[in-house]
């Protein structure tokens, strides 16, 4: 830290380095400032101005994730000031399209048309498909506003329910531009962007086209970033709610990077799969297979024990007869044509270790050179 550098929030003093945001130092020295365009790792663009702070001297709010600090500043997170302008941008937000959790509002007759005109958009008779998983509905909770206080905001594009990872739903986007940083910022695919003007911004693809037939590679970034029900895994919309599950850190096989990830589990079953933030190598992001790629470990046709084709069919045999064939037949195959009519090709989705002594097996043991890797093929 640059000693000569003090800013001073909520009445304490703290040291800072020289481009370091209002924002970043509150959140080193745990002080809350609820944010939710503020997406770690790319560029802050203060857009949803939650993140509001007030500043001495300053003739407006301050967005804490776009304001660089400077030395002596004075800050306050929580003035009433503060408060009433985040009360007011989240009573806008809730007015705006199909939050239908249950802050969005309860004046009797008006509440119940609005709940049966989103079950129909929706195809669902229960609350949004994240409730309980939403900081929009947080900060409502927090703040204790709901959204009848504003007339409500109709959205003019249809749930777009093609794609087959993710359920687009732009009557609960808030146009916060997480998505787009975490596509264009964090993933580098440059699949979506803003499009449009005005009351008909939206977040399109190129051409306006569905993900499915667009540039998306469904990594699901997106999704981990969106922070309402704007973005929603295909399969785990309205099955999965966050307090019907466990959380179970692993490391994903499907490659050797080490990606990362929780698999959310119930009964046993593993109905979705998150990244692991701010922990490396991944710091959260996942590839399609990763993040989408687990129904087969509930699969009725996965085996489960080795099979041994017999008269043209194959049968149930243990761990221990079929390693005792293969090394059987390897003896033939290299007694009657030689080492190298043997081949060894390994695997990405084992560790170096294992790879090492894959190579190690074929050269001291089957005695080839012939081994290979499937990331050449």
């Amino acid at each position: 830290m640059d000693a000569q550098n003090i800013i001073i929030i909520n009445g304490n003093e703290f040291s800072f380095d020289t481009g370091e945001t209002i924002l970043q130092i509150a959140n080193r020295n745990h002080i809350d400032i609820p944010t939710l365009c503020h997406l770690k790792g790319a560029t802050p663009t203060g857009s949803c101005r939650i993140c509001v702070v007030e500043v001495e001297g300053a003739r407006t709010l301050v967005a804490s994730c776009a304001a660089p600090a400077t030395n002596n500043m004075v800050v306050r997170t929580e003035s009433p000031q503060v408060i009433e302008a985040r009360k007011m941008l989240i009573e806008l937000l809730l007015s705006s399209g199909n939050h239908n959790c249950s802050i969005r509002g309860s004046d009797g007759d008006d509440w119940t048309q609005f709940q049966l005109k989103v079950q129909m958009e929706d195809g669902s008779s229960e609350l949004c498909p994240v409730w309980g998983d939403c900081q929009l509905q947080d900060l409502a909770y927090r703040y204790q506003v709901s959204g009848e206080k504003f007339s409500a905001t109709e959205t003019a594009y249809p749930m777009e329910t093609v794609n087959p990872f993710i359920v687009r739903d732009f009557s609960r986007c808030i146009n916060c531009g997480r998505c787009v940083q975490a596509c264009n910022e964090i993933q580098v695919n440059h699949a979506i962007n803003f499009g449009y003007r005005g009351s008909k911004s939206k977040i399109i693809a190129a051409g306006d086209r569905p993900l499915k037939d667009s540039d998306c590679i469904f990594c699901g970034e997106c999704v981990q970033a969106c922070p309402v029900g704007a973005l929603v895994e295909k399969e785990a919309r309205y099955n999965v709610r966050p307090w019907e599950t466990k959380q179970v850190r692993t490391t994903c096989s499907y490659c050797g990077v080490g990606c990362q990830l929780y698999l959310h589990v119930r009964k046993n079953q593993v109905v979705k799969v998150t990244g692991v933030e701010n922990v490396v190598p991944n710091s959260g992001s996942l590839c399609v297979k990763g993040r989408f790629g687990f129904d087969f470990i509930n699969s009725l046709e996965r085996l489960k024990t080795p099979l041994i084709k017999a008269n043209g069919t194959f049968r149930d045999a243990t761990w221990k007869e079929a390693i005792d064939l293969v090394a059987s037949r390897f003896k033939e195959i290299k007694n009657e044509h030689g080492p190298d009519s043997i081949g060894v090709l390994t695997s990405a989705r084992i560790t170096n270790e294992e790879n090492y002594i894959a190579q190690k097996f074929a050269r001291a043991v089957l005695k080839t050179n012939n081994i290979d890797h499937c990331a050449r093929l």
